[in-house]
């Protein structure tokens, strides 16, 4: 795999996939290898993916100090990429926890991005932070079978913090995942593997963020947005999607029918195509 060194000389990797324009991959977790986004959904048939592992996780090197796992100190992570591969302007995608860093990216250097999408993105960086209401509401849009009611149950007592073992986390796992087929068992299982947790603990540390001024700041922003939702997601529903495309002068919002928070598993040819149209058009 490709390595560079970013700013403070911690040696960091990359994968890329597919050909065509490239689009820079950034994976959630937060701080899970970006091993999880496989093509998203065969995205690479038309771009070539650059998936990069953030600090600490997959193939990139632990960092010496811990403190520049918090989210904000990895956007110079992020523009040594954009350096390293050359580009003036690039296009970036980024999942969940991993929407956090690239909207700290687009409102510290708007003038690197060409077009952005935040597929089921969390939104605290500018203060949209999904509530324990927005995601049960997600769960209990398929109540009525023992899977989601048992699910549902677990939930309700994870947010409340009455338990966070692995039975319940378990339990829990399905309504993440638009369809529990066998994909979705192999894939949530390898998360484990897959996340660095002494980084994920750090990643969204006390003075990471603030709001009021990312929001300012990305009025600046001139890229096309993408906010993509999936219908049966918690974080974020496609009411608080909506509020945050608001936020980016050219931004927009869709929702991918019966996905939940990983849409490229749930239907991957819609994925793909609505992610290829909004690249190709903007």
């Amino acid at each position: 795999m490709p390595i560079f060194t970013t700013y403070d000389g911690t040696k960091l990797s990359y994968r890329t996939t597919g050909e065509g324009e490239p689009l820079v991959c950034v994976p959630g977790g937060p701080m899970r290898a970006a091993e999880y986004l496989g093509d998203l959904g065969g995205l690479g048939a038309g771009r070539q993916l650059i998936l990069p592992d953030l600090r600490g996780t997959g193939d990139s090197a632990v960092a010496a100090d811990p403190a520049t796992y918090r989210v904000d100190r990895q956007v110079a992570d992020l523009e040594a990429l954009r350096s390293h591969l050359g580009l003036d302007r690039m296009d970036l995608l980024a999942h969940s926890a991993g929407a956090l860093l690239a909207q700290l990216y687009a409102a510290a250097h708007p003038q690197r991005l060409r077009r952005l999408v935040l597929v089921t993105p969390n939104a605290t960086a500018v203060g949209l932070p999904a509530t324990p209401e927005d995601r049960l509401a997600a769960v209990r849009l398929r109540a009525g079978t023992e899977l989601y009611d048992t699910a549902a149950s677990a939930y309700v007592r994870f947010l409340a913090g009455e338990t966070e073992d692995d039975e319940v986390w378990e339990l829990i796992q399905p309504v993440f995942y638009g369809r529990w087929d066998e994909a979705a068992r192999a894939h949530a299982e390898a998360g484990d593997r897959q996340q660095n947790e002494q980084a994920a603990e750090a990643y969204a540390d006390p003075g990471a963020f603030d709001p009021a001024a990312t929001r300012a700041a990305l009025r600046a922003l001139t890229a096309q947005v993408l906010v993509l939702s999936g219908e049966y997601d918690g974080n974020p529903r496609p009411e608080l999607a909506d509020r945050l495309a608001a936020l980016f002068p050219n931004g927009t919002r869709d929702t991918q029918p019966g996905a939940g928070h990983f849409p490229w598993l749930d239907d991957p040819q819609w994925f793909a195509a609505r992610v290829e149209r909004f690249l190709s058009a903007a």
